[in-house]
């Protein structure tokens, strides 16, 4: 089994051998090994971008001490790659199950970490280790209950969150929700936040927990994301434990569920019995999904029902100002970690108009432009965001809907299964869906209707372009049959 073992040299400094299956290896040996599992793993360009530079100090215990040549460097690396480093070190060498990164100036790293012998053997005070996963978890009290399935992001707050109107009336509800928590009270339950995706869902449910006390040992908060409660509850049952898992669940006082499309099997009707059992007992529950309760076909009807009775609340897309508003908090935060960064309003409002996806590409459509500033030290321009952002654009641009979208969307929609859209079944109930998607198919696709005709079961173009007349002259007729159509056409763009 592999170990450290530290010889001491006629200068006085320990170097550290590595005891592993092939003999003693050096450090230097062990990070040539460590570098190779990296290159592997994010390819050439990424690795000769972010790792080229970096360097192994030394190994003290379980700690590796790296360093890198600039502070933006060890910022991003320890912000973006440090668990597929840690990785990589595990992989050669299980010992290492920390990092820690400095900046070297003039060529030279912080004072090394090892201990002399009078002192303790941790690493100073100042030293921030990296563990596997770096968060909050460790600050909060630990509570394997509440904040171990899911860690609660600090950054994550409503101080960080940017309103507008299109995400305001949930702000406002996330907001009465944690201070209801926080004088024990309940306000609306249960609450059913739903969006596309990067809208602010999670960073809302995270707020929630934050504000609500998440930190106190005294409030039993619990936030987990569909698959971590999966997880959680198939661990149980295979432990035999899963009594003690319910039971665990219906004493929280406030929980929060994300990513509640991603509940599959058993683990959506232990949720719907978790979910009776707290509403019974007036306990708060705001789950959050990338669709309305109805549309959750793997909740049972009943389970629907009480997410659909309670307050939902859907998120609109970002308009211009909104998208505006993130750009420019985002640039703010930017320019107070690294030196030289300066967004000018131009490149702001250039970033806002033509990044229209969601938050997280506004997000990254930011750090590009810094780390495009950091390392060539070009300042930051519209023409700089131009050739920088230039995939973003095109993604978008690119963007087509296919007839596979449409047949999904509105089978979900109404209800009727994808297979009875494309058969000859001549009923009310299938038949207007047929037409619609087939009047979708003709407004949003490039496809001819003689193709169009083909992908809906070997139809004539005769009949999709009845269908393509029919649906409108009825949305002519019918207001409300207009709205809806342009719900799912909306659907389908996002």
């Amino acid at each position: 089994m592999a170990g450290l073992h530290k010889q001491q040299q006629e200068n006085g400094d320990a170097v550290v051998v590595i005891m592993g299956k092939e003999g003693n290896t050096s450090e230097h040996e062990l990070f040539i090994r460590v570098r190779a599992r990296l290159k592997a793993a994010v390819g050439e360009d990424v690795f000769n971008s972010w790792f080229a530079r970096l360097e192994l100090e030394e190994i003290v215990d379980d700690l590796a001490h790296l360093s890198v040549p600039t502070r933006f460097l060890c910022s991003w690396v320890q912000s973006n790659y440090a668990e597929k480093i840690l990785e990589a070190f595990k992989a050669e060498f299980a010992a290492v199950t920390r990092l820690h990164f400095t900046v070297r100036i003039n060529g030279q790293a912080r004072p090394r970490l090892t201990p002399l012998a009078h002192q303790p053997a941790e690493p100073e005070a100042e030293a921030t280790p990296v563990a596997t996963r770096p968060s909050r978890e460790s600050a909060a009290p630990q509570r394997a209950d509440a904040l171990s399935g899911s860690a609660i992001d600090p950054k994550m707050t409503f101080d960080t969150f940017v309103a507008g109107a299109p995400n305001e009336i949930a702000l406002g509800v996330a907001r009465q929700v944690a201070h209801a928590a926080l004088n024990n009270t309940v306000s609306f339950n249960p609450i059913y936040i739903h969006s596309t995706v990067g809208l602010g869902k999670s960073h809302l449910l995270n707020a929630i927990a934050w504000a609500a006390g998440a930190a106190d040992s005294s409030r039993h908060i619990v936030y987990l994301t569909a698959d971590h409660f999966m997880y959680h509850f198939i661990t149980a049952v295979q432990r035999q434990s899963a009594l003690a898992f319910k039971e665990w669940l219906r004493r929280v006082d406030l929980l929060l569920i994300d990513d509640m499309q991603f509940l599959q099997g058993k683990s959506a009707t232990e949720f719907g019995h978790t979910l009776g059992t707290l509403l019974t007992g007036a306990k708060q529950v705001v789950v959050a999904g990338d669709a309305p309760p109805r549309d959750l076909d793997m909740l049972d009807e009943r389970v629907r029902s009480r997410l659909s009775g309670g307050l939902v609340v859907p998120i609109a897309g970002f308009d211009l100002d909104l998208r505006r508003a993130i750009v420019t908090r985002r640039a703010e935060q930017a320019s107070s970690r690294f030196a030289g960064v300066h967004f000018p309003p131009a490149v702001i409002d250039y970033i806002a108009r033509v990044v229209v996806s969601h938050g997280r590409d506004l997000d990254g459509a930011v750090n590009r432009l810094v780390a495009a500033n950091q390392l060539t030290h070009e300042p930051i321009t519209v023409t700089l965001a131009e050739r920088t952002l230039a995939d973003l654009v095109r993604s978008r641009e690119a963007r087509r809907v296919r007839i596979e979208d449409i047949l999904r969307i509105v089978s979900r929609h109404y209800k009727v299964p994808r297979n009875d859209l494309l058969s000859a079944r001549r009923s009310r109930d299938v038949v207007r869906p047929r037409q619609i998607a087939m009047y979708l198919a003709k407004s949003l696709t490039s496809r001819s209707l003689p193709e169009i005709g083909r992908r809906f079961g070997g139809r004539d173009h005769t009949t999709v372009l009845h269908s393509v007349r029919k649906v409108e002259q009825m949305m002519k007729d019918d207001g409300d049959l207009a709205q809806e159509i342009e719900l799912l056409k909306r659907m389908l763009e996002e």
